[in-house]
């Protein structure tokens, strides 16, 4: 490396560190990383082959981004920042750490600006990653660049669509509880050990017969199902794309459900499996906690009631309460009820049950049209006023024998149980506030405790016990009076199971995922069909599917209000990529074969991404066993595997992290993998948050543009509000890296975005807050280098006993908060030993070099630098971390309180001596003072060193 010759202003010292002195460091040790591979990272086999440790590796993962042609801000880094401290952090304490980032690049985002200008997504989007990549670069992010993959890549998705098919060619066995290929299953139906539902042997069925018969076994499967349909955008949404109002959130369409035929992942099956591997995981309580609920494990029974044109089974946690149901409830989809609607209303209907039809078919007809303009939020609002409509049928209760009226009523829905309820309203608030509307029978079978009696005609709601008895619940062969909730339910469980009727069972809340899009930009499903309409698996060998080119990238739109409208995929206009004569290794020969015009959801490349980081060059599997097994394979730390640690957005808690531990359990249960689970350690890190200014109409304005005047806000004369918010392009509060490089450095804002607070902790952008880190980095770097002369200014002297117990102190505490992510204290306790330094006229080589070797995760360009100034050659990425010596560990402490506003919010351990500056910063730094703050600014810090500081927001 060259001395660097740093050109200042005119008014400060030719060699004093600043943004000058930043622009040449930093672009020339990113150049020297890149050119010396030093962030390349051995793999145990394979092309990345090399020299391993055994038994200290760690890998290191950010969640994917989604790249924007307008670049990040300041918030976005954040995270990848983090991780970056934490992998310098390891790879000097003698770790071989795997660390690098890609890019989740399908999706409607690019498919939206194709549609808008006609350029085609690729080139949008690569275009993106490329900023994206030259951003991330200029902050010195230490990523193994050989390993970074873009799912839009053909040789990424190639592996997206063979696992498609590992997961097509699949069925979950129960008795085994894990997925087993589907040729066992196919060789049962065979044998003879299976047959068809109704009996048939596998020889008497019909090709597209044994497709629907195997598709009600394989993990993934086509499917006619339920939809959120919207012919103004002519596509299906997901829920997440569905307002409370039932409409799109772009475009502000009508959404209608609808049954239209769909790809769907069996995520069901595993419903026991991801719930019980959540106690193997280092996670937050709270993200097991969502996705405990939103799996929503219940035990119960189902039943089946007999019904005219067929049987109504529903599931019931409560199967106690049977002998209390006095009516029915379908889902307005629910595949039975054009069955069951007879041509007239039977004698004696209640005109409150018809809805005002001359028929139940026009009555059922016109209540599913107005339940099918609802979004499922909307319909399972808990309010007291609920809506539906009589089918005119009736089922029989199967205790007692009593027949009860079917309806549909649209807070019943088809992806919750069965999509029917028996209604017990007695003793459910819902079927309560039903039953009084359509002047329903209410039968009291669990005994009150809160002294109401049973009589329910002066009841004003339902009563809900489980700590009660059982009343007014016996048919001839069976009793339940008198019995506690818990003996009344195993009872009648096995009652019904030996009478046939029923059986105990277990159900989730969570859907099968639904797996396809009426999209472009995404993978291609490997799925064929020949001439009858039989699907049929593509090789290997043909994989990958390439996103065929197309003339238009919009969706066929349609009359918003027509929800009978059928979605047509522009990938279907590509007539000769459609239709095509393939040899697909059968015997079959050469056949005429229609592709698969649907896509694959943006979800797909991101539950697989953590394998194709560790072998990214393998062209012949997924990934080498042995890398796998290397890199993620569970040991006495981490029982289920996984990697080492996983940084992102709470955002993600559910779906995404739902799908990827889904599909690498299936990959696990095949025998691909060793790891049970994707990700042992899961962190997630808050937002950057900034201000924003509207004016009077409510329209954000530029925030840079915006000046304060005694306490008020004004932007171009006229007096706006201010208000906390996201950061974001949006908002016009978006403050660039690239600017912020510009204008102080890339050292000082990962300093800086590490020091603003608990990394777990959203936090106000406040760009005058920088100068702590401006001033913290140029007095590291005055203390080991003249300003004047730029020549190093260190001392070839021992250090003192306070020096030794600073150094040593402040490299303990570090070491214990950068492994615990506490990287806001880690940045204060370098400070206080950095400000003891400044008290010496000259600091000992020994601790400069202490000081720049602990700096080096935070700072690492100007670490570099000083570290190539004291004389080494090489690189201080993999030099060894300070060694603290315990003996220097030990001295006097007192407690210091921490205060804000008066009120004791912290306590810390500090030296006697401890400088009022080296206390404040301490004091600043506590989460105690930062929570209490919540980004408040501060209007003065008082301390009476060793013992209090007293902060006063402003």
């Amino acid at each position: 490396m060259t001395q660097t010759t740093a050109t200042a202003a005119a008014d400060e010292p030719a060699y004093r560190y600043s943004a000058t002195l930043a622009s040449e460091i930093e672009p020339r040790w990113q150049q020297y990383w890149s050119e010396h591979g030093t962030f390349e990272t051995p793999n145990p086999t394979g092309p990345l082959k090399g020299d391993v440790p055994e038994d200290r590796h760690c890998f290191i993962m950010d969640m994917f981004p989604y790249p924007s042609g307008t670049g990040l801000h300041v918030g976005h880094p954040l995270g990848y920042i983090a991780t970056d401290v934490f992998a310098r952090f390891q790879r000097m304490n003698g770790y071989n750490v795997l660390h690098t980032l890609g890019y989740d690049a399908f999706g409607l985002p690019a498919e939206q600006h194709a549609v808008a200008t006609g350029e085609h997504p690729r080139s949008s989007t690569e275009a993106a990653i490329a900023i994206y990549r030259r951003q991330l670069r200029r902050l010195g992010l230490g990523h193994d660049q050989r390993r970074s993959i873009e799912t839009i890549d053909p040789d990424y998705y190639r592996w997206t669509q063979w696992i498609f098919l590992q997961i097509f060619n699949s069925w979950y066995d129960p008795e085994r509880a894990a997925a087993r290929p589907i040729s066992e299953l196919i060789a049962r139906f065979e044998s003879g050990g299976l047959t068809a539902p109704d009996g048939r042997a596998w020889t008497a069925l019909t090709g597209i017969e044994r497709d629907e018969l195997l598709g009600e076994y394989r993990l993934a499967y086509a499917k006619e199902v339920s939809v959120n349909w919207c012919p103004g955008l002519g596509t299906v949404l997901s829920n997440e794309e569905v307002t409370a109002d039932g409409r799109s959130e772009r475009g502000n369409f009508p959404v209608y459900k609808s049954k239209l035929r769909q790809w769907m992942m069996r995520i069901t099956a595993y419903g026991d499996r991801l719930i019980a591997d959540l106690d193997l995981l280092d996670w937050p309580e709270a993200i097991k906690l969502q996705q405990r609920n939103w799996i929503g494990r219940s035990e119960g029974a189902r039943v089946s009631f007999p019904v005219d044109g067929g049987e109504v089974t529903v599931f019931t946690t409560r199967p106690d309460t049977l002998f209390g149901a006095t009516y029915m409830v379908l889902a307005p989809e629910h595949d039975l009820v054009t069955a069951i609607v007879p041509a007239a209303w039977p004698e004696g209907t209640p005109e409150v049950w018809r809805g005002g039809a001359a028929t139940p078919a026009e009555a059922v007809t016109a209540y599913r049209a107005m339940a099918a303009a609802k979004s499922d939020v909307d319909r399972q609002v808990d309010g007291k006023t609920k809506t539906g409509v009589f089918t005119g049928a009736y089922a029989t209760n199967p205790v007692s024998g009593e027949q009860i009226p079917v309806f549909i009523a649209d807070y019943v829905l088809m992806g919750y149980g069965t999509g029917a309820i028996m209604a017990v309203p007695a003793h459910d608030v819902r079927d309560f506030a039903f039953a009084r509307a359509f002047e329903l029978p209410i039968r009291c079978v669990v005994e009150p405790t809160d002294g109401r009696g049973e009589d329910t005609a002066t009841w004003d709601d339902a009563f809900v016990g489980y700590d009660a008895l059982i009343v007014n619940s016996a048919n001839g062969e069976v009793s339940l009076n008198g019995l506690g909730v818990v003996e009344a339910k195993a009872r009648i469980t096995q009652w019904l199971a030996d009478k046939g009727i029923g059986e105990g069972t277990v159900n989730f809340r969570l859907r099968d995922w639904l797996f396809s899009r009426q999209r472009y930009w995404g993978e291609p499903f490997p799925i064929v069909y020949d001439e009858d309409g039989v699907m049929h698996a593509l090789p290997e060998s043909m994989l990958p599917v390439e996103v065929p080119e197309v003339e238009d990238y919009s969706p066929r739109t349609f009359d918003p209000q027509d929800a009978a409208s059928e979605p047509e995929t522009p990938l279907s206009r590509n007539e000769a990529w459609v239709h095509v004569e393939l040899d697909l290794g059968d015997g079959r020969g050469p056949q005429r074969y229609r592709r698969e015009t649907n896509t694959m959801p943006n979800w797909a490349g991101s539950c697989w991404y953590e394998l194709r980081y560790i072998d990214p060059d393998n062209e012949s599997e997924i990934v080498d066993p042995v890398n796998e097994h290397y890199w993620m394979g569970p040991d006495a730390k981490k029982p289920a595997g996984g990697v080492d640690l996983y940084v992102g957005g709470a955002e993600h808690a559910v779906l995404h992290l739902l799908y990827a531990r889904f599909w690498h359990k299936v990959l696990f249960d095949l025998g691909h993998i060793s790891s049970k689970e994707p990700f042992h350690k899961l962190f997630n890190q808050g937002m950057i948050t900034a201000d924003v200014y509207r004016d009077d109409r409510g329209f954000p304005v530029t925030a840079t543009e915006v000046e304060e005047r005694d306490g008020e806000y004004f932007w171009q004369g006229a007096k706006v509000t201010r208000e906390a918010g996201k950061m974001g392009k949006s908002l016009k509060n978006s403050v660039s890296p690239d600017e912020f490089c510009d204008t102080y450095g890339a050292d000082t804002l990962r300093v800086y975005e590490m020091s603003m607070g608990p990394l777990e902790v959203s936090k106000p952008w406040d760009t005058k807050a920088v100068a702590g880190s401006v001033r913290f980095l140029q007095r590291v770097w005055r203390n080991l280098v003249d300003e004047e002369t730029g020549e190093v200014r260190v001392a070839e002297t021992e250090p003192d006993l306070a020096t030794l117990r600073a150094a040593h102190q402040a490299v303990a505490g570090v070491q214990t908060d950068v492994a615990e992510l506490r990287f806001n204290t880690a940045v204060a306790k370098l400070i206080v030993l950095n400000n003891h330094l400044t008290k010496l006229d000259r600091v000992p080589r020994q601790t400069a070099e202490t000081l720049v070797l602990a700096v080096a995760p935070f700072a690492p360009h100007l670490a570099e630098e000083l570290w190539h100034k004291l004389g080494h050659q090489e690189t201080l990425v993999h030099h060894p971390y300070p060694v603290v010596d315990p003996q220097y560990l030990v001295a006097d402490e007192v407690t210091c309180v921490v205060q804000v506003q008066g009120k004791v919010r912290d306590k810390i351990q500090v030296a006697p001596d401890i400088s009022e500056e080296e206390l404040k910063e301490l004091a600043l730094a506590t989460d105690g003072a930062r929570r209490a703050l919540d980004g408040r600014g501060i209007r003065t810090v008082i301390v009476r060193a060793p013992k209090l500081v007293n902060i006063v927001p402003a």
